[in-house]
């Protein structure tokens, strides 16, 4: 029996009863009867902040299960949103006395395994602290698991799991599945991060991807002083990246720091596929040479390749201001719904582009787009995986940072330029290959995909939910014709580009080959010409039809639908 679980329960019942009661009386006016209520995006706001203020009061567990919903926009309606963003994973410390036993039973007495060190805390986490000492003369920070942080967040963690039955009469059928798993990715995600040999991994992972990097400092683990719950790196001092007066006083390029903090996180995420997630100004600094420093991993994901490469398209459909790519983009990754209004989502895109853009048709931020996105996804049911969550979240606040230090950084130029860079997004006759052999592909997985898709046409069909009327008269068969035509046009554009590829690059017996398909492509595609077809078809309800007809009807003197009888 875990009699500090059940006091944790009484403690958050106690906290959260207010706000379940407002919630209950917005379906039932009167809890047990009664219409619902409308409630404003005002109350909302003042909701989601009086319940930010029960997260920081119930202590370490909550705030970090307030910063994660900072990042669930299908969870949480935007006022949510915008309120816990502003959640700074920031207490006081503990008491050094009681911080002491953790350090020594896990190193042994400090003054054997430390030169030096300052028991005054310089920083303090919700889930731990950090201490500044020296090692055979080098400048050490450990960072030192809070004292009993371990059973509160066991007994935490079983309260928010008793009271998901409580919640989900609060909320609706669409968003009970993303709730339930949030519980269950919360548990990996504070465990993972209470963990400091999951930390050490991250960051020695992390440093080696930027080995070469001469812009970038990442601090190195002390292997010697670090176990599970102390984590011992290399002390680099250096200026808070939001300190602007300081930062301008010591000369530095604020542009320059920008491109370099995005474009680290570009090679983080779609590069690397592990990333730093926790980039608020707290977590970054410039030393005195300019180079820029990265603090505290204990926050940290993975992205799997299929979701770099959506990433990747995201970005690419944005410069291009491919409304259509952008929704397959998201749809694809996860992050819209199949079942939202492609209509009303692009006319959203539409607006937030058109909103963000300057003069130059490219000077737009993608945080705008995301902001407009996630303030959308809310009206649809979906589930935001975790680590594209957290990307999300990382885009939002890196950028948030590169505006402070530069208001004119243009977010999509320095993308399409890593991605370029890169080999990403390339131009030329072999880039235009290899599309054309994805679009094979594509044709070939579309051959697949259309039965099942038929079968649900027909389904509606048959409950009458369809209903086309068309006479259709090809007794000369030119559909067929006009297939035939069709695909051999395809193929002879596609042949066209390979065979000047070919001819530039492969041998002269290949490229020949190459040009005798070419050649008898051609002859197919004039041959199929000579032949005269007919067509007819006499559709019914267009639209210009349906006018002719309104027309016609107010001709004979007849009453509209919407003339009153």
């Amino acid at each position: 029996m875990n009699l500090r679980a059940y006091w944790r329960f009484l403690v958050v019942a106690r906290q959260f009863l207010p706000l379940l009661l407002a919630y209950a009386r917005d379906r039932k006016r009167f809890l047990l009867f009664g219409s619902p209520r409308q409630v404003t995006g005002e109350q909302r706001r003042k909701r989601a902040q009086a319940l930010l203020s029960s997260l920081l009061t119930l202590g370490p567990t909550f705030i970090k299960l307030g910063q994660l919903l900072s990042t669930r926009p299908d969870v949480l309606p935007p006022e949510y949103i915008d309120e816990f963003s502003t959640l700074q994973d920031r207490v006081p410390p503990a008491e050094w006395e009681r911080a002491k036993v953790v350090l020594e039973s896990e190193l042994g007495p400090i003054d054997e395994r430390f030169a030096e060190f300052d028991t005054d805390a310089i920083s303090g986490a919700s889930l731990g602290q950090v201490y500044r000492a020296q090692i055979d003369g080098q400048d050490v920070a450990v960072k030192v698991r809070r004292p009993d942080i371990e059973e509160l967040v066991e007994a935490d963690l079983r309260v928010i799991r008793w009271s998901l039955p409580i919640l989900m009469y609060f909320i609706e059928d669409a968003r009970s599945f993303s709730l339930e798993t949030l519980a269950d990715e919360f548990a990996k995600t504070i465990r993972e991060e209470m963990d400091y040999e999951r930390e050490a991994e991250m960051l020695r992972e992390i440093r080696g991807n930027f080995a070469d990097n001469d812009r970038l400092r990442i601090p190195a683990v002390v292997e010697s002083h670090s176990t599970r719950r102390v984590l011992t790196m290399e002390y680099v001092p250096g200026t808070k990246i939001n300190d602007i007066d300081d930062l301008d006083e010591r000369g530095f390029d604020r542009t320059q720091l920008a491109k370099t903090l995005q474009t680290a996180y570009l090679q983080m995420i779609i590069d690397d596929g592990v990333f730093h997630a926790d980039p608020h100004p707290g977590n970054l600094a410039v030393q005195d040479d300019g180079k820029l420093v990265f603090y505290d991993f204990g926050m940290s994901g993975r992205v799997d390749p299929f979701v770099q490469e959506k990433i990747v398209d995201f970005y690419a459909a944005v410069a291009d201001q491919n409304i259509q790519a952008i929704l397959d983009a998201l749809i694809e990754m996860g992050t819209l719904s199949p079942e939202a209004d492609r209509q009303v989502m692009g006319d959203v895109m539409e607006l937030a582009i058109a909103d963000a853009r300057g003069e130059d048709i490219e000077q737009y931020r993608v945080q705008q787009i995301v902001q407009q996105v996630e303030d959308t996804i809310y009206e649809f049911p979906l589930r935001l995986p975790a680590n594209l969550a957290l990307v999300l979240r990382v885009a939002t606040v890196v950028e948030g940072v590169c505006v402070t230090l530069d208001p004119d950084f243009d977010f999509i130029t320095v993308a399409t330029e890593f991605l370029r860079e890169e080999g990403y997004i390339t131009a030329g006759v072999r880039n235009y290959v290899e599309d054309r052999a994805d679009e094979v592909q594509a044709a070939a997985q579309s051959a697949v995909r259309v039965p099942p898709k038929l079968e649900s046409v027909l389904d509606r069909v048959d409950r009458e939910e369809l209903t086309v009327q068309a006479d259709i008269r090809d007794s000369d068969r030119l559909l067929a014709t006009m297939t035939k035509r069709l695909i051999l046009g395809m193929m002879l554009a596609s042949s066209l580009f390979s065979t000047a590829f070919l001819f530039a690059e492969a041998a002269p017996v290949i490229a020949g080959v190459a040009g005798l398909v070419v050649v008898g492509l051609s002859v197919s595609l004039w041959w199929s010409f000579r032949t005269k077809n007919g067509f007819q078809a006499k559709p019914q309800f267009t639209r210009q039809s349906m006018r002719e007809r309104e027309g016609s009807v107010g001709a004979m003197g007849l009453p509209d639908e919407g003339d009153e009888r």
